[in-house]
């Protein structure tokens, strides 16, 4: 079976500008507090290995380890996690993509998916959610960031690099629907105004939900 069009595309953007994209989101955590107190209090939460799924060049993942986690990263780019690999050589990090994980079923005590899903289409979403539950153990937990809107942003350059690239912002209305669907309990959300700080001023309000798989299995 061939592979769908966005993934390609997807990984086609991200080699073109993993060296540069790295550089540009380096320090981005550093001014948006929000956003740290977030990843803090998902540190707290999970029990057990994490995986930040679609860890671009590791930025995540390096910070999670930092505050105590066991984190690991996956990223369907080669380059993206070269970048990773050469950034951050204590964490390790591997190629593939959230919508086939290659992990064991209830594997993970937590698993972030930080702006990752914002390539997702809308109906490939459901699938990629029961895919991460499938890696959770019973009570682990999840975290998105997106951004939110009702309509796709495409982009056919970033940084001089010709791309083909959608970006999908959702309602966080919709996104906690679908994760009580998929078999999660959305336990906080958190939306703040966009932030002018950091290399990628932001054009659409922010999200953050958390959302632990339940803690009986099924």
């Amino acid at each position: 079976m061939s592979e769908p069009r966005y993934l390609n595309e997807t990984r086609a953007a991200y080699d073109a500008i993993a060296g540069e994209f790295a550089e540009w989101i380096r320090d981005e955590l550093a001014v948006k507090p929000l956003d740290r107190a977030v990843l803090a209090a998902f540190a707290e939460l999970a029990d057990g290995p994490v995986a930040d799924v679609g860890c671009g060049s590791g930025r995540i993942a390096a910070h999670l380890r930092g505050l105590g986690v066991d984190a690991f990263g996956i990223d369907l780019s080669p380059e993206m996690v070269a970048v990773a690999r050469r950034t951050h050589p204590g964490v390790r990090f591997e190629v593939g993509s959230m919508t086939a994980l290659d992990l064991p079923d209830g594997s993970l005590g937590g698993l972030v998916a930080w702006y990752s899903i914002i390539h997702v289409p809308p109906g490939t979403l459901p699938a990629v959610l029961a895919g991460f539950r499938r890696v959770l153990a019973p009570g682990g937990w999840l975290q998105l960031a997106f951004d939110v809107g009702d309509k796709p942003v495409h982009r056919d350059e970033i940084g001089g690099h010709p791309v083909s690239l959608d970006f999908h912002q959702r309602p966080v209305d919709e996104v906690a629907a679908l994760l009580t669907a998929a078999g999660f309990e959305v336990r906080a959300r958190l939306e703040r105004a966009p932030d002018e700080a950091g290399p990628f001023p932001e054009t659409a309000p922010q999200a953050f939900v958390l959302a632990r798989r339940h803690a009986q299995a099924s």
